[in-house]
């Protein structure tokens, strides 16, 4: 076997076997800490994972290939509208300088765009609550 058809096959088992294909779909999202005030947290940047559950399984795991925003508990990402705080795609939140109150951490999966301004909406999504000094 060529090493370009062994690393095809490879791929193709590695792919197969990941959680999250064929009939086991993402089907909820858990992101932690649900709720954290960013003066506790070391330069103001708190560390959210997320969590989440397969279709077939009540095993939550941690799921790394979610995209991360701030936005509303619908699971509706701002888009370009301006927020008190942002988030990494490593799931790293920190308030913008001077903003105060809460906002909506989301972690989530599976969205459409539904206009540039108004951001994107996730179809499988979990939230946490960020509060800004």
């Amino acid at each position: 076997m060529t090493y370009r058809k062994l690393l095809w096959a490879l791929m193709f088992v590695t792919i197969s076997l990941a959680p999250g294909c064929g009939n086991n779909r993402l089907s909820s999202v858990n992101v932690s800490p649900a709720v954290a005030d960013a003066r506790n947290f070391p330069n103001g940047q708190v560390q959210f994972t997320a969590t989440g559950t397969y279709s077939g399984s009540s095993h939550p795991v941690t799921v790394n290939s979610l995209s991360w925003c701030v936005g509303s508990s619908s699971g509706l990402c701002n888009g370009n509208i301006a927020s008190a705080a942002t988030v990494n795609t490593n799931g790293v939140a920190q308030c913008l300088s001077g903003a105060t109150g809460t906002v909506t951490v989301i972690a989530g999966t599976g969205g459409v765009v539904t206009m540039p301004d108004t951001g994107h909406q996730f179809k499988v999504f979990g939230t946490a609550q960020l509060t800004c000094p």
